[in-house]
């Protein structure tokens, strides 16, 4: 195994160097994309100067210590900056990975150079570099997918111990090193220790993770990041074959373009009550009461019965400066009670309420106005099988938007002029 610490010194800087460098140059660019204002560069210099230390003293397991003393450094760094723990070390993980993969690459050409001869000893450092390096492009499209949508916190410094723990298992470089007590080489326990330890942070992160609902994980998302907007990624339907034509903000809101073609279905037909059910964060609502403010008339009545998340939406809607052409009530789209005719009916809770949405207020339809039904793509079946349903009751004449989630526009039949 080639020490680090037996390397000459202008090698010893040089391994140092390009190893902080591209790790401060990789959480630089990860911390600012997850908006976390740290100075990645001090982060990276006194983490690495710290692990490098753990791992000086610690002659039998220079891994695991190095390790160590690089995280116990980063908990404390992150907890003087005052961000968030695992979104942090999540960011961290990726650089730490990148800069040990070059590091690696640069003793090996430092070492092979300098013998003139590429033997098994110089050939190890291509080992960790290529595993490493692995590991940080996983680590990274983690961390991008963290980014656009919701995700657990912290699965990608659990997934850096637990990818790094074997990767090092299998490394040639304990090929030979002494036999601790308990038969593997010291190296190796530390390996095992890391996965082990990786492999529990993942369980529990996972764990926790999916008790909470898809809709509150997409709250939280939302709260911290905004609308991050981003390529639809809806699979291909035979009625739409390429879906990543269109746009979205999270995945239990409507395509930017459907967005938009609402604002200018109002804005044309100057409907005077619309009503939406599933309200979620309001991304819809916002862009009908839009339409509402240019025509001057109108308002939209739209319903969450989550508690949570109707008090965010609630907030959005009064810093939008729209709250006035939107009424919003908590309680389910089933037992809200809209008097008057409806104008333009927008249908987009849970994909089992929508048929029976549509024949609840079927009644207060305006004749000569829309029914909309998002969600009604081939692919998801249930919406597009109770428009069809209505449509063979002769109770609507139904037309099927080819977009990716799908959409559908009907008006009923029955008192049209």
């Amino acid at each position: 195994m080639i020490d680090l610490f037996q390397l000459e010194p202008w090698k010893f800087l040089i391994v140092v160097g390009v190893g902080i460098l591209a790790a401060a140059v990789t959480l630089d660019a990860d911390l600012g994309r997850r908006g976390i204002p740290v100075n990645s560069y001090l982060v990276v210099i006194v983490a690495g100067a710290t692990g490098l230390t753990f791992a000086h003293f610690a002659s039998r397991a220079e891994w695991a210590a190095g390790v160590l003393g690089g995280l116990l450094t980063l908990v404390l760094l992150g907890r003087y900056y005052q961000v968030p723990f695992y979104p942090f070390l999540d960011a961290c993980s990726p650089a730490a990975a990148t800069g040990f993969a070059l590091a690696q690459l640069v003793i090996f050409f430092l070492v092979a150079l300098g013998r003139g001869s590429v033997e098994e000893a110089t050939l190890r450092p291509l080992y960790s570099f290529f595993t490493q390096a692995g590991i940080a492009v996983f680590l990274w499209r983690m961390g991008t997918k963290a980014v656009l949508g919701p995700r657990p916190r912290g699965e990608i410094f659990a997934g850096y111990f637990l990818l790094s723990g074997v990767a090092s298992f299998f490394s040639p470089s304990w090929r030979g090193a002494p036999a601790s007590i308990f038969g593997p080489s010291y190296g190796r326990m530390g390996s095992v220790f890391f996965f082990l330890l990786g492999a529990f942070l993942l369980w529990g992160i996972l764990a926790h993770y999916h008790k909470i609902s898809r809709e509150h994980r997409i709250l939280q998302h939302v709260a911290e990041r905004g609308d991050v907007l981003q390529r639809e990624y809806s699979r291909a339907t035979p009625e739409c074959p390429h879906p990543e034509r269109w746009k979205m903000y999270d995945a239990m809101a409507a395509e930017v373009e459907v967005l938009d073609f609402l604002k200018t279905l109002v804005t044309t037909i100057k409907p005077e009550r619309v009503v939406e059910t599933g309200t979620f964060l309001g991304s819809s609502t916002l862009r009908i009461a839009e339409g509402l403010r240019e025509n001057g008339l109108g308002c939209v009545i739209t319903c969450e019965a989550d508690p949570k998340v109707f008090e965010q939406a609630r907030k959005r809607f009064l810093a939008s400066g729209l709250s006035e052409w939107i009424e919003l009530r908590n309680e389910s789209s089933l037992e809200m009670k809209v008097e008057g005719r409806i104008d333009l009916l927008y249908c987009d809770s849970d994909l089992p309420l929508r048929e029976q949405e549509v024949r609840r207020f079927l009644p207060q339809m305006n004749p000569d106005g829309l029914i909309l039904m998002h969600d009604a793509s081939s692919a998801l079946k249930t919406v597009r099988e109770g428009a069809r349903n209505l449509e063979r009751e002769d109770l609507l004449s139904v037309v099927f938007l080819p977009t990716p989630r799908g959409l559908v526009i009907a008006q009923k039949r029955k008192g049209r002029s």
